[in-house]
């Protein structure tokens, strides 16, 4: 069963959020994860949403994304994270 990893986002610097991006890009490749969706918040329907960026990640199942998340090559890139962007990481499974 697949699990996703969402991430929403508002960036405070550009510049180290792409550094974070690429960081984050290399930090998968050993874990079979995938990039499912990056987008731009385009409006809110209902609700209140104070994020205007959003990533979702798919990883095999939660140990998976779990053994990622805890790496030290994306704990590594935490303290970036928190300087380019305020940042809000939930994850999900399939019903």
């Amino acid at each position: 069963m697949s699990v996703y990893l969402v991430g929403q986002i508002s960036v405070k610097d550009d510049e180290l959020w792409r550094e974070y991006v690429t960081g984050v890009q290399e930090s998968l490749s050993p874990f079979n994860a995938k990039v499912v969706f990056r987008g731009e918040l385009v409006a809110v329907l209902a609700g209140g949403q104070d994020k205007d960026l959003v990533v979702v990640l798919e990883f095999t199942d939660q140990t998976m994304l779990d053994n990622w998340f805890y790496s030290e090559s994306y704990q590594a890139l935490i303290p970036l994270r928190e300087r380019a962007a305020d940042v809000v990481i939930t994850t999900y499974k399939t019903l």
